[in-house]
């Protein structure tokens, strides 16, 4: 889930902003308005978005090399496009692969599109599609509760708890067995009701109704979080051991994975780029750490691009971590450096952060206007725990270079949408 321009879908419910490299703004923050519409879910791939709006429509931008924006020969979409192909029914979830999609919608159906190469659409055999094609029932009409996509592979959680895998194991990333590749939905049988899965470029990850930790799939660089004994049944799902606590939710980055527990946040995997947010002087974490910057604070949210990390609290802020390049951290206008450490998205202290995705070069932010009683006591908190001297609140989009200022009067920078 990868990276595109900043992108504002203004209303009382909400907007969606978003940094990075896409087809939209290619490295500059920008925004635009969706017209008696409002967006309640997105996703983020390799070099595409989605976005599900809450009358149930599909809106795709970025890159469609493979097919994976499912409209048609289109090469890109500039800007966010309705997927007609899917205007009769609601639009219920969606992930977005490295090179594909998948969706549900509210009837139950489960469509994908774009590169096939290892069966990761699911069709039965192995040819992209450049459309949404309808997979088979594959988990006898149960609700699905969640959708991920990874490099080459897809998963769906159903509200009953079972967990179904397709595409690539080729390192057992789907965890079965020694297969090289499932082309249908196939389910993973784990013994108890999992509540939340992540697929990562090379590994996934599931949460149990115990508060589990499984990870399985490609180990290097300690991305499984496994203790040595356990790297040889890396294709298989194991427990990971070193998390205290109840575990709520997983994201697998392209090769990391972060933990939400009940009381913190553990990265583990590569973090040559700081992705993982201990500091400059580990750039690999084999056995889960729990992030001190977080010790002391409630965490709601946490996403994984390739190589940037994202986490939201519970009072909304924003923190952000690793890859710097293309602006997808959304830390200034011109600021293109990795950052090691959590770093406060300064731009969203006026705003109330509800979620985040991030892909391969780009990220997406759903956040509501903060009233100002609001902005004050978050601000004090900030003030308080960093030690701030005579702060002053920034302008989220206001405080621009003198260039991009010019950049802004030479070419519009918001857009209203109607479809």
């Amino acid at each position: 889930n990868l990276c595109e321009p900043c992108i504002v879908v203004w209303g009382e419910t909400g907007a969606i902003f978003t940094f990075g490299r896409t087809s939209f703004a290619n490295n500059v923050p920008s925004k635009f308005w969706l017209k008696n519409d409002h967006p309640k879910h997105m996703s983020c791939g390799g070099e595409h978005s989605a976005v599900i709006t809450e009358n149930g429509r599909l809106l795709m931008f970025g890159g469609n090399t493979w097919g994976q924006l499912g409209l048609r020969i289109k090469p890109s979409a500039r800007k966010p496009t309705s997927v007609k192909a899917l205007k009769s029914e609601k639009v219920k979830l969606a992930a977005c692969g490295r090179d594909h999609t998948i969706v549900c919608t509210f009837h139950g159906s489960v469509y994908s599109a774009g590169s096939n190469q290892d069966g990761q659409l699911g069709l039965g055999h192995c040819d992209k599609s450049t459309y949404f094609h309808l997979l088979r029932p594959f988990c006898d009409w149960a609700p699905i509760k969640m959708l991920s996509a990874g490099c080459n592979t897809s998963a769906a959680l159903t509200e009953d708890g079972r967990l179904f895998m397709w595409g690539d194991n080729s390192v057992g990333q789907i965890a079965f067995g020694d297969e090289g590749f499932a082309a249908e939905p196939r389910e993973v049988h784990v013994g108890e009701a999992v509540i939340w899965v992540s697929c990562g470029y090379k590994h996934s990850a599931f949460v149990t109704v115990y508060g589990r930790l499984y990870t399985f799939g490609e180990s290097a660089n300690g991305r499984l979080g496994l203790q040595k004994e356990q790297l040889a049944n890396h294709r298989v799902p194991q427990q990971v051991q070193g998390v205290l606590g109840h575990v709520t939710r997983v994201c697998c980055g392209g090769e990391h994975t972060v933990v939400l527990t009940e009381k913190n946040v553990y990265t583990f995997g590569r973090g040559q780029y700081g992705q993982l947010g201990h500091g400059t002087f580990l750039f690999e974490v084999h056995l889960p750490k729990a992030l001190q910057h977080f010790c002391n604070s409630k965490v709601r949210h946490i996403a994984c691009g390739e190589n940037h990390t994202a986490v939201v609290t519970d009072s909304g802020l924003l923190y952000t971590f690793g890859d710097g390049r293309h602006g997808k951290l959304g830390l200034g206008e011109e600021n293109f450096i990795n950052q090691f450490s959590p770093t406060l998205c300064t731009r969203f202290l006026q705003y109330a952060v509800q979620s985040v995705s991030c892909g391969g070069h780009h990220m997406l932010v759903l956040a509501t206007p903060r009233p100002a009683e609001s902005q004050e006591v978050v601000f004090t908190k900030i003030i308080f725990k960093n030690k701030f001297i005579n702060p002053t609140p920034p302008s989220p989009l206001s405080a621009l270079s003198a260039r991009a200022r010019h950049r802004d009067r030479v070419r519009p920078f918001k857009l209203l949408l109607s479809f």
